[in-house]
């Protein structure tokens, strides 16, 4: 085959698909949160709530797409009026969601989230079970996790069969097909049997990502109680020799960063926070955005540090606003706030 007639066709599966090389494929949960109307009280205390959607790898989605880049979400609601919204959120925000499926038997997840007056978030999960958590590998859109240039997923659809292995499944169609391997374990113990399923579970797949991105509380959970602060235990106990990054998350004060040739750190970008629910999650899709157009990043230490300051302010920005999808900042609004704080 000619080389205009490949060209002719790549240009045509573009047309096909909306999507273009830089994808990013996000598989996981997506539910609803319920949040109470008022701050700083218990969920008992609270005198009435307010929905939104939610779930880690849903919302990573969204924010890529609210940067203008290119994303899809594989996962499973429930077939019910939560779930087909939740499409729709998708569908509205221009991520594809050819990949949901939808749950005749079980319902779409639940989660009531409330910021406790002492700073502690308190969280109560109805997934009993909920559909994210029977999604099946043959429900899988292999064709769609094969466009990937991104595929990033979280730890949570490890928790129970048969997702757990449908995500193994679809992390080997991903890897086999070219695919960067992004891992944000995004702890929630509430929803695992006990912390040391927990921990087994999370590290159980570590050594098969390409990048990793950990908070400090995550680092001290995973290495049994160890200094999260301490660049020796990082590099000793959660580099493996095929990562090519692990950044640790260190919310208002930034991130660090580890790489097979350098490590150092990238300060945060000073916002007044209201809600830093969601700031994670814009995070991830500030740095997976950047990562998407140039896989150069993980070797130039210089585009790097760039990157990471522009994923910092992606998550100051999110903490701005209440909720985590509405609040996930457009490329205009980063560029706005990294001016302001350069000058």
């Amino acid at each position: 085959m000619g080389e205009n007639a490949i060209s002719g066709n790549l240009k045509n599966l573009k047309i096909d698909t909306g999507r273009s090389e830089t994808l990013v494929v996000c598989f996981g949960e997506m539910l609803i949160d319920f949040v109470p109307t008022v701050g700083g009280v218990s969920l008992a205390e609270a005198p009435a709530f307010k929905k939104a959607p939610g779930g880690a790898p849903a919302n990573v989605a969204v924010g890529v797409s609210r940067l203008g880049g290119s994303s899809a979400f594989v996962g499973k609601v429930g077939d019910d009026e939560f779930g087909r919204m939740l499409a729709e959120i998708l569908r509205l925000n221009n991520v594809d969601n050819s990949g949901m499926r939808f749950d005749h038997e079980a319902r779409t997840g639940l989660a009531f989230v409330t910021l406790r007056g002492d700073g502690e978030r308190e969280f109560l999960f109805f997934r009993h079970p909920s559909a994210d958590m029977r999604l099946l590998e043959s429900e899988l859109d292999k064709n769609l996790i094969q466009k990937a240039k991104i595929f990033h997923y979280g730890s949570i659809s490890l928790i129970e069969e048969p997702c757990r292995s449908t995500q193994l499944a679809a992390m080997k169609i991903a890897k086999a097909s070219g695919s960067l391997l992004s891992y944000d374990p995004n702890l929630r113990l509430p929803l695992w049997p006990s912390e040391e399923a927990a921990r087994k579970e999370i590290m159980s797949i570590w050594n098969l990502a390409d990048v990793i991105k950990i908070s400090e509380e995550e680092i001290t959970f995973l290495t049994g109680g160890d200094d999260p602060y301490d660049d020796e235990v990082v590099l000793r106990k959660l580099f493996h020799p095929n990562l090519k990054l692990l950044v640790v998350s260190e919310g208002p004060n930034g991130c660090r960063y580890y790489t097979q040739e350098f490590k150092g750190r990238v300060g945060g970008v000073k916002v007044k926070a209201v809600d830093t629910t969601g700031a994670g999650d814009a995070f991830v899709s500030g740095l997976l955005n950047s990562l998407a157009s140039d896989l150069t990043l993980l070797t130039d230490e210089k585009k790097l540090r760039e990157a990471l300051l522009f994923a910092n302010a992606c998550g100051a920005i999110t903490a701005t606003e209440r909720g985590a999808i509405p609040a996930m900042p457009t490329m205009d609004a980063v560029q706005d706030l990294l001016s302001s704080s350069r000058s």
